[in-house]
């Protein structure tokens, strides 16, 4: 870490230019020649990033960055935040420590925090920042985590993990043998120093694939902030063999959303149905879980069809876990039929289970987005292609 950036006019000069366009200060003259201006707008630009993902961070200046891509990969507040409510203890070790944003919150609820990270700077970084928080009860260590855990020599209430995907691994599937640390290569040797163990991974990873991986798993949290699926949490506990149990959790300004099943009860079949009086539309945590079929039995709907994933009844569900609509109108998916009710319209157009995209659709029939009507293309049982048109409550 460059300690000539707790400067405080370089502090002050960083603060001033948040949020500020990158290509104006790009060119502007370097107000500080002994610092490499790169390090600077690169602080500049964490920064900015920071300021509603860790608002905690952006309001205090004395916080040093690193990279912006670091700072973009972090967990935000908000998960960290609900990450902490799950798991406490005496003791937790971070074996991929990063910078620091998840251990702050842990050190809520243990007394102490072991934070390792590979990189020497970033440790710096996180050590420094950790200071300014008042943290006091985490330790910063850098260097490789086994070779941590093996020179500590220790026992830990939990030990947790987020992983990052190797840059040789291709495509958009990947294994957790894939990233580093290889966990489920590492598994028994965690198992030396922790009973407990909590993995985050970014949403892309297949759950059904992690599970073929891992073993002793006893639950999985599928964390989505304001309808966007964020993080996946493995929670592993040595020797365990009971169900799993699935919390698909949505957490929004002023609640958070929770659905929560054991994994044999996704195996169920909701009842089909035509559209009724209303319509229902899961949360994406709802949608990475599989339970597709479950949330309808379990709030007594049906099913449009076999896979769309859309939900009706003729009574409005209070408590639905995602968003309600009342069904205005209901149309098969024909020239005639998009030239009446929709052609040159506004409406946000959806489309779940349909052979055409949004943008498609959008283009071929001139439909403006935004407004207060919402327009659904879907597939109704048997296999009919139908538009609804609905109103948001």
């Amino acid at each position: 870490m460059d300690d000539r950036l707790l400067s405080p006019d370089v502090r002050q000069w960083i603060a001033q230019n948040t949020g500020a366009d990158p290509s104006r200060l790009a060119f502007a003259k370097n107000p500080f020649p002994e610092i490499d201006y790169k390090i600077l707008l690169n602080q500049v630009a964490a920064r900015s990033r920071a300021r509603h993902k860790l608002p905690t961070w952006f309001e205090n200046p004395g916080m040093v960055y690193p990279s912006k891509v670091s700072v973009e990969q972090t967990s935000s507040e908000a998960t960290a935040g609900y990450k902490s409510h799950l798991i406490s203890g005496e003791t937790l070790i971070d074996l991929t420590g990063g910078f620091g944003v998840d251990d702050f919150y842990f050190a809520r609820t243990f007394r102490e925090i072991v934070h390792c990270e590979l990189n020497s700077e970033l440790s710096d970084v996180a050590r420094h920042n950790f200071t300014e928080l008042g943290a006091a009860n985490i330790t910063c260590e850098a260097g490789d985590s086994s070779g941590i855990l093996e020179r500590l020599n220790r026992r830990f209430d939990w030990i947790y993990i987020d992983p990052s995907r190797r840059n040789d691994a291709k495509g958009k599937v990947f294994m957790l043998a894939d990233c580093l640390p290889d966990v489920p290569g590492l598994l028994d040797f965690y198992f030396q120093f922790s009973d407990n163990i909590l993995i985050k991974t970014a949403p892309l990873l297949d759950i059904t694939s992690a599970l073929s991986e891992l073993k002793f798993v006893s639950g999985i949290h599928i964390v989505a902030v304001e309808n966007e699926v964020k993080e996946l949490l493995f929670f592993i506990r040595k020797d365990f063999n009971s169900e799993i149990e699935i919390a698909a959790v949505n957490l929004l300004k002023d609640s958070c959303s929770t659905f929560k099943f054991n994994l044999p009860e996704i195996h169920q079949t909701a009842e089909i149905g035509y559209p009724l009086t209303y319509l229902y539309e899961p949360n994406p945590a709802i949608y990475k879980s599989g339970a597709f079929d479950l949330v309808a039995i379990r709030f007594g709907l049906k099913k449009l069809h076999k896979h769309s994933h859309l939900y009706t009844s003729d009574n409005v569900i209070e408590d639905f876990p995602g968003r309600t609509f009342r069904i205005l109108s209901v149309h098969r998916y024909d020239k005639a039929n998009v030239k009446q009710f929709l052609q040159g319209s506004k409406s946000n157009v959806a489309i779940r289970n349909f052979p055409e995209s949004v943008e498609k659709i959008r283009s071929k029939w001139k439909i403006a987005d935004g407004g207060e009507n919402y327009t659904f293309f879907t597939t109704v049982h048997p296999n009919d292609k139908m538009f609804l048109l609905c109103a948001k409550i």
